[in-house]
């Protein structure tokens, strides 16, 4: 086999030419073989015709035109292989010439020269072209990732202030997070909602804060104590304003009706349906909050949290998240919402503030409809009923953890920053 093209072969034996492509075999006559294959081994640009009347029939005199005849044929046979030509050159003779850009779209991919000669014989600008869009489907790839999709969401986000707070009649140091350039990212926009001159907090020295805005809600996550590195878990406080106007909140009251909500029945103690593949040694990392919604001349609406992840590797494995929302007074029976799916884990920066941000892909949603729904709850049920219907993959935001507690900035009612008490679970 002598190889003419990276996919065209001529058989000297048999006399043909075999199309590795099209699998197809053309016949030729001793002639046209010995004329093909003279010209393929000339080591001169132009063979002449006497060297081929040679190789064509030799030891035989016959006259040129039987030449003439058989290079026409030849051409013929040739014709459906536009980068090989077979060229008259005058007063000279012949000269095969075959061009190093194959038109072919298939190759012999078991044959690694025809592979080679592919890929490097061809043009500088179709090397470049080649490496233009290989740059550029690389680059598309990257930016419609799960990875990139989930540091934009994170970079949505800013935490380059703190300021003092006023709380219960202490002042302590809050890191501030607002989302989207967001207004109004003055104290007054979280303390206005509480009575001044309360003075509850003031056995302690001080405290630890969150407070967040996404530009609608004004969340605020205080942990009593002066530990600024751990939290104590003990008397967390969770409140996110959802209403422009001052909700006049009397701490000292929160706190006793608060303990009362809790207390009376917390719905989200077990979060694992028993369909969970618990086969082998796995841990769940469990966090719990109850945040409230405290709203001028309404029920006080609190919403009970509870957030397990379940990981399979480093960096992923199961979610499974669930809300219950209920009123101070019992009216509103309780509105259930769960979520469950894979989640991916990030780390990232948000100016500075270490951050993990979570992936969720939603698999499984859940809305338990209440048989009573009061006034101070329709605007949480309706929230609710639109992220069972359009959420399909979900960003919860990890901003501090230590042993005891975690905060976290999860899309709920918009986007809810909030302190959870952290406990693992072998199951």
């Amino acid at each position: 086999m002598l190889k003419i093209t990276p996919y065209l072969e001529l058989d000297t034996e048999a006399h043909q030419l075999v199309d590795h492509v099209s699998g197809k075999k053309v016949i030729l006559t001793f002639s046209e073989s010995a004329v093909l294959h003279r010209l393929l081994l000339s080591s001169k640009p132009v063979c002449s015709k006497e060297e081929l009347l040679s190789a064509g029939w030799p030891d035989r005199v016959v006259a040129v035109t039987s030449l003439t005849q058989c290079i026409s044929t030849l051409r013929k046979k040739l014709d459906a292989y536009r980068e090989v030509q077979l060229k008259t050159i005058a007063r000279r003779g012949y000269q095969l010439h075959i061009s190093t850009q194959s038109h072919v779209k298939m190759l012999a991919v078991n044959d690694a020269e025809s592979m080679r000669a592919a890929i490097f014989d061809v043009s500088l600008i179709v090397k470049i072209s080649g490496i233009v869009i290989a740059l550029l489907l690389l680059v598309l790839a990257w930016y419609f990732s799960d990875s990139h999709k989930a540091k934009q969401n994170l970079a949505r986000w800013s935490a380059d202030e703190q300021f003092d707070l006023q709380v219960g009649g202490l002042k302590g140091n809050a890191q501030l997070l607002y989302k989207d350039d967001a207004p109004h990212l003055h104290p007054f926009m979280w303390e206005k909602h509480l009575l001044p001159d309360n003075s509850f907090l003031t056995c302690h020295e001080d405290f630890n804060a969150y407070v967040a805005t996404d530009g609608e809600n004004y969340s605020m996550a205080i942990c009593p104590g002066s530990d600024k590195e751990q939290c104590a878990g003990k008397g967390l406080i969770n409140l996110t304003s959802v209403d422009s106007e001052p909700a006049q909140l009397n701490l000292e009251e929160f706190v006793d009706l608060s303990s009362a909500m809790e207390q009376r029945i917390r719905y989200n103690r077990v979060m694992l349906p028993e369909s969970t593949d618990t086969s082998g040694a796995l841990l769940e990392h469990n966090y719990q909050a109850d945040v409230y919604f405290p709203v001028k001349d309404e029920l006080l609406i609190r919403a009970d949290i509870n957030m397990s992840l379940i990981y399979d590797s480093s960096d992923s494995g199961e979610f499974h998240s669930s809300t219950c929302i209920t009123d101070q007074d019992c009216l509103t029976t309780p509105i259930k919402y769960k979520v469950r799916g894979k989640f991916k884990q990030y780390s990232g920066m948000i100016d500075g503030l270490k951050a993990d941000i979570f992936q969720v892909k939603v698999e499984q949603k859940d809305l338990i409809r209440p048989d009573k729904l009061n006034g101070s709850a329709v605007r949480f049920y309706r929230d609710l009923r639109k992220r069972n219907i359009k959420d399909e993959e979900l960003y919860y935001i990890r901003i501090h953890q230590d042993h005891k507690t975690a905060v976290w900035v999860i899309p709920l009612f918009g986007q809810v920053t909030a302190w959870y008490h952290y406990e693992r679970f072998d199951i």
